[in-house]
């Protein structure tokens, strides 16, 4: 087994370092890689990246589905396992997913106990969720996580298009529709360092999305 982990980053110094120690800590009997795939940080991210055994991608457009889909095209491990940087995603459950992929193609993290999420973001996941049931007729329960663990010839058969928030949706609708997909309980940590997200507008761009994507 070798795992590829990828961690898109911007502006992330207060957190990627303890995040890639835990990853080493966690999966120290596991062959791994940690791609950190960055997309233009003014501080020190790459720095204290590079300096604790990651591989830094430069990705200098912006977009999270554009820097996951640049991490993909340098993996070199079978099984592709995501995460953020900023200590919300716990990495001691990676092994956790990785295990449930004896079964299937894809596993995603069902976000639970979510001290980190507000009420309102819990909203706006719930109603980007419920529309991507409506329009993909699925049973999704947490379609906007963002930790999950693949098979890397999954992404053959996935035509992933979108290059924003929205990716994460997408390659969850494409992984049900080309393999076998579930979802595993995971816990949700407060952040570390500043949010990017700015929820209306994400929440918004992710219907627009679902809608073009279902009627294209």
């Amino acid at each position: 087994m070798f795992l590829s982990i990828i961690i898109p980053t911007i502006n992330e110094e207060k957190s990627i370092g303890s995040t890639i120690c835990s990853i080493h800590k966690h999966l120290k009997s596991v062959r791994h890689e940690i791609i950190v795939v960055d997309t233009n940080s003014t501080d020190n991210t790459k720095k204290i990246a590079k300096t604790l055994g990651a591989r830094v991608v430069n990705e200098p457009r912006r977009g999270y589905g554009r820097a996951y889909k640049n991490g993909f095209r340098h993996v070199k491990g079978d099984i592709i396992v995501t995460l953020d940087a900023d200590s919300t995603y716990p990495v001691e459950s990676i092994m956790k997913l990785v295990n449930v992929l004896k079964d299937v193609d894809f596993v995603s993290g069902l976000r639970r106990r979510s001290e980190g999420m507000s009420l309102l973001h819990r909203f706006g996941n719930w109603s980007i969720t419920t529309c991507a049931n409506v329009l993909f007729f699925k049973n999704f329960k947490d379609s906007q996580s963002g930790m999950w663990a693949f098979r890397k010839s999954l992404l053959k058969k996935m035509n992933l298009t979108n290059n924003s928030w929205p990716f994460s949706g997408e390659i969850k609708i494409e992984a049900a529709r080309n393999g076998r997909f579930v979802e595993v309980p995971i816990i949700y940590r407060k952040r570390r360092g500043e949010s990017k997200v700015r929820s209306w507008k994400v929440g918004w761009e992710n219907i627009k999305f679902l809608i073009r994507k279902r009627f294209s």
